[in-house]
């Protein structure tokens, strides 16, 4: 199982119904490049998030404040996404697929600083491989925090140091297959603890199956980039 923790959802991501398949036309490859994106980010269109906060699964009076880095990877063939697996321990959102990140810490000036360390402490991928493009607009979890996307560019080479007691794999994947609208799928699902029935995006590529937030703020990015 790679989306989740079958034990805590009682489910599996991938064996779900699919409800109906994400729209729009994949982003022509070509221009999938760190200048074209960091032009994107600089004048950037207009254009709405199409999934920016999930209902929560408890009343909660306050959200915490956390960030992610969406790491792209400058390769010889093209920019890759880096994702982690993260560890079957952590209390939150165990074993899925997610991108480096956690709670903003009290020295962090910036949430760009927040995804920076999170980075290095997560990965072991040193801050000056990392180049900020900037961030998308905050996504809410269901499992309540209000997690700011910073997408940035990763260039090789550099030691890749994954942090056991959080996660438990790092992968790429080539980051055009997540600039098709096409390779997402909504799926519904009954989550445990009366927390009821939930929709989310699912995005399968090969044995791996990334959804619920990530899945999420990867398909707010893919509206950014492919917006006229």
């Amino acid at each position: 199982m790679q989306g989740g923790n079958v034990a805590k959802l009682g489910f599996e991501p991938e064996n779900l119904p699919v409800d109906f398949v994400g729209s729009g036309e994949a982003i022509d490859p070509e221009k999938l490049t760190p200048e074209w994106i960091r032009k994107r980010f600089s004048n950037p269109p207009v254009w709405k998030p199409e999934i920016n906060s999930e209902p929560a699964f408890v009343h909660r009076d306050r959200w915490i404040p956390a960030a992610v880095l969406v790491p792209l990877v400058d390769r010889k063939d093209g920019l890759s996404l880096m994702l982690t697996q993260r560890a079957a321990h952590m209390h939150d959102h165990p074993g899925q697929i997610s991108f480096p990140g956690g709670r903003v810490d009290l020295t962090d000036s910036t949430r760009i600083e927040t995804a920076l360390r999170e980075m290095e402490e997560e990965v072991g991928i040193d801050r000056q491989h990392v180049s900020v493009l900037g961030t998308l607009p905050e996504y809410r979890t269901g499992s309540g925090y209000r997690v700011t996307p910073v997408v940035s560019i990763v260039t090789p080479p550099f030691d890749l140091h994954a942090n056991p007691d959080e996660v438990a794999e790092v992968f790429e994947v080539p980051f055009p297959f997540f600039m098709d609208g096409t390779n997402y799928q909504m799926r519904t699902a009954e989550f445990p603890n009366g927390a009821g029935k939930r929709s989310f995006y699912t995005i399968p590529y090969e044995n791996r199956v990334v959804w619920g937030a990530t899945a999420g703020m990867l398909r707010n990015l893919y509206h950014f980039l492919s917006a006229k």
